[in-house]
């Protein structure tokens, strides 16, 4: 995994914690949530994404081998789409996560067309 500032412009694996959070949470109690009510481990080298309950900021948690960064994005305008109630985590590509960050809806450009559709 790369280290540094890349780890986070680009991490290799992101989950996003489906529910909303307090986005005042800081490193460490965004740390124990994810080890307690995601079962994952914070340090496991993936990155975490969190959100606010009107999908307006987004944080994201990555330890990248010698620390902890915590970052922010809040976009000018719209919302980030997350992925709707129901499992606990989700599991993004790096493309999807670029598109996320972006306020693109991620979830239609890697949408998987129906097994039965016929043209």
């Amino acid at each position: 995994m790369a280290t540094g500032t890349a780890a986070v412009i680009a991490p290799l694996r992101v989950f996003l914690a489906v529910d909303p959070l307090d986005m005042r949470w800081g490193i460490e109690r965004l740390s124990c949530h994810v080890q307690h009510a995601l079962g994952r481990s914070p340090c496991e080298g993936a990155a975490f994404g969190f959100t606010n309950r009107d999908h307006t900021r987004l944080k994201l948690l990555i330890w990248d081998g010698t620390g902890v960064w915590l970052c922010q994005r809040r976009l000018l305008q719209g919302r980030f789409v997350w992925p709707k109630p129901g499992d606990t985590l989700c599991a993004l590509t790096a493309e999807q996560w670029q598109w996320l960050t972006k306020g693109v809806d991620w979830q239609r450009l890697s949408a998987e067309p129906p097994g039965n559709w016929q043209v």
